[in-house]
């Protein structure tokens, strides 16, 4: 049985980290619950919902080309029909038009996910930080300039 995105296995918890927890899967084959992917609500203690040696339902999410696995507990679980992973369900748009005349118009952008923010955040940070070393150094004669 191949590992493959979508699919239930049972695996065994083998390892716990205060980011998430190893499960060794069928085949030998081990991969990464995130902290996030452990339970519906918000998880600040991994150890109140996991241990070493629990056995766990999860689904594969995604397989990355350097063979690493990851799973998820929570989408693992069979949910009714419109229920979301915070057990509230979901609001429909219902006869919204305004959300369809928005994307009709080519103004529709996609979320973006966290790391293209974490890496906008980054470069804009860097640019401004980099332009605050500039302006602050010539104040000062330049670098290793004495303050007078």
């Amino acid at each position: 049985m191949s590992i493959e995105v979508g699919s239930k296995l049972q695996g065994k918890v083998t390892g716990i980290t205060n980011f998430g927890a190893f499960v060794e899967l069928p085949e030998g084959s081990t991969g990464l619950v995130h902290i996030s992917e452990v339970a519906d609500n918000y998880v600040k203690d991994i150890n109140d919902h996991l241990k070493v040696g629990d056995l766990v339902e999860v689904k594969v999410i995604n397989v990355e080309k350097d063979g690493k696995i990851g799973l998820s507990i929570k989408k693992a679980k069979d949910r009714p029909e419109g229920q979301s992973y915070s057990g509230r369900p979901r609001q429909g748009r219902g006869n919204d038009n305004r959300s369809k005349d928005f994307r009709s118009k080519g103004n529709f952008q996609p979320k973006e996910n966290f790391d293209q923010k974490m890496a906008r955040f980054l470069k804009d940070s860097e640019e401004r930080l980099s332009s605050l070393k500039r302006n602050t150094e010539t104040k000062r004669g330049g670098r290793g300039g004495r303050r007078g």
